[in-house]
């Protein structure tokens, strides 16, 4: 059993930051991508972040330039650092990987639990 756990959230002002991370744990053979979804009050899930298992990255335009996603390979382990919030990036964030249980066996998307951000004075 694969299980994603999320932490790092909370309220922040504009302008300020957080450091979100995500770690994997249980039966796991290997990981290849891994990344940061954010789900706003009324709006679909949207992609943030992705990186893969060699260090390519990838981001919405709408976070370029203010946050930086990262993994610990080691730690099968990913990170989202949050600079210049703004009150638009309130959402719960949730951290996807996708997964291989077995050797030979595909990779499957597993999804963390969500962690509250809200940019607000």
């Amino acid at each position: 059993q694969v299980q994603l756990v999320e932490s790092g959230g909370g309220l922040v002002q504009p302008g300020g930051s957080l450091r979100l991370s995500c770690a994997a744990s249980g039966s796991i053979f290997s990981i290849s991508t891994m990344g940061w979804f954010r789900q706003a009050p009324g709006k679909q899930r949207e992609l943030v972040a992705v990186i893969t298992s060699g260090g390519s990255t990838n981001y919405a335009d709408s976070v370029k330039g203010r946050f930086t996603v990262s993994r610990d390979n080691a730690k099968n382990t990913v990170y989202l650092q949050l600079n210049s919030l703004k009150p638009d990036d309130t959402a719960v964030y949730y951290c996807n990987a996708f997964i291989r249980v077995v050797v030979s066996g595909p990779y499957s998307s597993y999804w963390g639990q969500g962690t509250q951000v809200t940019v607000s004075l």
